[in-house]
């Protein structure tokens, strides 16, 4: 009799794997990455270090990701984070403007000099970019960090200046 209490009952006594799936190192992990990406992602949108000027001028409300066109301080030109020759600036251009879909608004353009540039080059640049067809042109600066900028923003995010119009 002493048998019978042994685990002879139908599997009573019997270790059964679980059928439930452990989920908290996989939330742990997740919550690691999460907060990885979260520190890595404002440092990868950084692009061509250019020193920009200073200017008061409030933020414009974009719908669309405009375009940048950097002027380091050496003089070269960058399309984004890819550097294009001079000579070559109005035939890239005018292929982004025929990629743009049929009845889409234009896509502006940000023209980003260094402070230390000569300003004659900056406008050579805009010049350029006006020849290429493009007429939503506009020069970045960055705001000074002690003045409050307009509409909620942070005071030292670049602020585009007002646009030139051809």
């Amino acid at each position: 009799m002493a048998m019978s209490g042994m685990g002879g009952g139908k599997g009573r006594g019997r270790y059964r794997a679980m059928a439930e799936i452990n989920v908290t190192p996989l939330v742990d992990v997740m919550l690691v990455l999460l907060i990885i990406f979260m520190v890595a992602a404002p440092l990868m949108t950084v692009g061509v270090p250019v020193d920009l000027p200073k200017t008061n001028a409030s933020a414009l409300n974009q719908e669309t990701e405009p375009l940048t066109i950097s002027v380091n301080a050496e003089g070269r030109i960058f399309i984004q984070e890819s550097e294009v020759p001079t000579e070559g600036l109005v035939e890239r251009l005018r292929a982004i403007l025929a990629e743009q879909p049929a009845g889409a608004p234009e896509r502006r353009i940000f023209v980003r000099g260094d402070k230390g540039i000569n300003y004659g080059r900056v406008m050579e640049v805009m010049g350029t970019v006006s020849a290429a067809g493009f007429t939503k042109v506009a020069l970045l600066a960055e705001q000074p960090s002690g003045t409050p900028a307009a509409g909620g923003t942070r005071p030292a995010t670049p602020a585009p200046a007002q646009p030139q119009r051809r």
